[in-house]
């Protein structure tokens, strides 16, 4: 099925959110709203992938993508260890332990490569960097649609070179992890609409923006801006479809989370989420070592989210967080592109 991403009849793409939030529901909903939704195939093995595309596919004849996280260098193993032993009295307080050893780990990168050429789905993007040209070279002879996360200009050229049909633009806004091609890269602050420029007069390829987006105004500000569409995350957090817990979907509206910070402290990438406790308690320690801070922090987090801690937990948000609505995805689409349902 062909997809052309720069005619959407809404101009609206719903953001790939690894680690649950985002479902076949609200990926098949916003397409059917006239969108285009991405599934997020970040920390899952490529068999739990395909499952993620079949019950899509059962869910809706409208195209759809999938978004894939590029394997990074391995950390600093003495940095990664370091961190374990400053995190050694939280564990004991929550009765749980840290591994001690963290192996390599490509999030099932070639498995999932291999899937995608032999069950091609319309359109891929890349998060945390790009294919080998090898693969990219493959995905396009599969017919698939490729997209490329930058975050600087620089990052965009490279993405152009290597052949990219599209390019996603993520700006500082963003909730969740800066999609910067390195892990150990420290992330720009040029706000979305500057970035959006700055990437315009680099290279000649369509832009999807990307980063703090959550209303009408913000979406028609970054198609004025030379987008061809908006991708959005926080904004569906807390719609119906949405894979959120309920006390992430309350948190984004609980005045006691009003700030956003960018943090390397739950996963040791860059990423924006609510302020609480234990980011001010680990900010100044963790490393910059993806995946390793990720899997050493996943016995803590995991607890906290069993127990609804909302100053222990990694609660990823965009600066708007306020403005995400509930209710169903496609209501959220109308009213970005239409405003509010007059009743």
């Amino acid at each position: 099925m062909t997809v052309d991403l720069t005619g959407l009849a809404a101009p609206v793409v719903a953001a790939p959110m690894a680690g649950g939030a985002s479902t076949p529901q609200l990926v098949a909903a916003v397409g059917a709203a006239g969108g285009f939704g991405l599934l997020a195939a970040g920390y899952r093995t490529a068999a739990a992938v395909a499952e993620q595309i079949r019950a899509t596919r059962q869910l809706t004849d409208r195209p759809f993508g999938l978004n894939l996280f590029v394997p990074a260098a391995p950390g600093d193993p003495a940095a990664v260890a370091g961190y374990r032993e400053r995190l050694l009295p939280e564990a004991e307080r929550h009765g749980v332990e840290l591994p001690a050893a963290i192996a390599p780990d490509r999030d099932d990168w070639d498995a999932k490569i291999e899937l995608l050429l032999a069950d091609p789905v319309p359109v891929v993007s890349y998060t945390f960097g790009l294919p080998a040209p090898a693969e990219a070279q493959a995905l396009r002879a599969a017919g698939i649609v490729q997209v490329g996360t930058v975050t600087t200009p620089a990052e965009a050229r490279a993405a152009a070179e290597l052949g990219m049909d599209l390019l996603t633009v993520q700006g500082p806004e963003a909730g969740g992890h800066r999609a910067t091609h390195r892990a150990d890269a420290e992330p720009g602050a040029v706000p979305l609409l500057d970035l959006l420029a700055a990437v315009r007069a680099e290279v000649d390829l369509p832009l999807i923006a990307a980063g703090g987006i959550a209303d009408g105004p913000g979406l028609a500000a970054a198609l004025r801006a030379g987008a061809v569409a908006a991708q959005l995350g926080t904004a569906f957090l807390r719609c119906e479809e949405s894979g959120a817990s309920a006390a992430y979907r309350q948190a984004l509206v609980d005045p006691r989370f009003r700030e956003t910070v960018v943090t390397r402290t739950f996963t040791g990438r860059p990423a924006r989420g609510l302020r609480n406790a234990f980011i001010d308690r680990y900010q100044p320690y963790a490393p910059a070592a993806y995946p390793e801070v990720h899997h050493l922090t996943q016995p803590l987090r995991a607890a906290a989210a069993k127990r609804a801690d909302l100053q222990a937990m990694h609660l990823w948000a965009g600066t708007n967080h306020g403005l995400a609505a509930a209710g169903p995805a496609a209501a959220i689409v109308r009213e970005l592109v239409t405003g509010p349902a007059r009743t």
